[in-house]
């Protein structure tokens, strides 16, 4: 189920806009002999895992939380939402089936369902978004009381319409309310898992080719997931064409990387920047790597012989000094003992 789940964390589209907040539920339909549950999913905020629903058992098990969270929403309803789900699924499964043309095997459906809460903290958009196998069928979106629906499944008008009109009201009066209530509830509850803020750590990262080299622009361990990371020639951006990657991955540890690459041929002599900028930073303070294409490592590691050399140097120095000071202090010991010595043989002699 964990792999399920990192495939859906890939596909996460950023519909939120940065100060507004999501609650997520993602779930997928199997039919077929597989070791998950036929119907599942997971709720996330924003992108923390809040809750995980088994339909087998139709039991739901909190995930990663530390305080008591059963006032955060009616379980009851929930439930009627859940089964709600379930039986659009098996309608579903049907016309998918007939498109498709497949009556055996396994096959997922899968589907995305989000709600927001804007900045101002008013109700923003709310998504409900199906797919089978990894490619979107439909898609319902219900903002500021404005239904859209687009979609590719073969349905007849009259009953696209009524399940159209039907899903309108359950949005407005049930689906909606239902989820903002939830997503305040998450939100107080863990404000300080969606509140941190942890620095990314960025390297400009080299390698040879035959042709050139290949740079690539590496920031990982943030959070949250929103960054800028941007690869500069001369101090101007390089276009999107001659960059690879760029996609947001997740961290074992729940932060984020992400990666820009771009080749350069061995007779360019332009010079190459990275800048990031991230929520952590206060949005004040790009971090900037440069990399000189002229002689990248011969001055490096010409600058590191000559810090080793005065290194060496000033050790030897410092260790002659070191030795000769206890040379000194030694043969001063030595005349001071023999002094002693000798005056008090002298008084002995005087005694006697």
């Amino acid at each position: 189920m964990d792999s399920i789940f990192l495939f859906f964390l890939l596909l996460l589209p950023v519909a939120a806009p940065k100060g507004s907040h999501s609650l997520w539920v993602l779930a997928t339909y199997i039919k077929g002999q597989t070791p998950f549950p036929e119907f599942s999913y997971v709720a996330m905020l924003d992108d923390v895992r809040m809750l995980y629903y088994n339909g087998e058992t139709k039991t739901l098990h909190p995930r990663g939380n530390t305080t008591a969270e059963d006032d955060v929403f009616d379980s009851d309803v929930l439930l009627t939402i859940s089964d709600y789900m379930r039986s659009s699924f098996i309608n579903k499964w049907e016309v998918a089936t007939k498109n498709l043309n497949k009556t055996d095997g396994v096959l997922a459906l899968q589907r995305l369902v989000l709600c927001e809460l804007r900045d101002n903290g008013e109700p923003g958009q709310m998504i409900t978004r199906d797919a089978v196998r990894g490619s979107t069928t439909d898609e319902l979106l219900y903002v500021d009381k404005n239904f859209t629906y687009q979609g590719t499944l073969n349905v007849s008008a009259p009953v696209l319409n009524m399940h159209l009109e039907f899903s309108m009201r359950r949005h407005e009066v049930l689906y909606q309310p239902f989820c903002i209530k939830t997503l305040k509830g998450y939100l107080k509850k863990r404000r300080t898992q969606i509140y941190r803020k942890v620095n990314p750590k960025v390297r400009l990262i080299q390698k040879e080719l035959s042709s050139g080299f290949h740079v690539s622009c590496l920031a990982t361990g943030f959070y949250p997931r929103h960054i800028n990371l941007t690869l500069f020639r001369d101090g101007q951006p390089v276009s999107d064409h001659e960059i690879t990657g760029g996609d947001l991955l997740p961290n074992a540890d729940g932060t984020y990387q992400m990666r820009k690459s771009l080749e350069i041929s061995a007779a360019d002599k332009h010079k190459y920047t990275c800048s990031v900028t991230h929520l952590s930073l206060d949005n004040k303070l790009d971090i900037y790597l440069e990399f000189d294409h002229g002689e990248p490592f011969k001055s490096v590691i010409a600058s590191v012989l000559t810090v080793l050399a005065l290194m060496l140097v000033i050790g030897a120095a410092v260790a002659i000094t070191a030795w000769k000071r206890r040379r000194a202090d030694s043969i001063k010991n030595e005349y001071s003992t023999a002094s002693t010595s000798e005056e008090s043989l002298g008084t002995y002699s005087a005694l006697m």
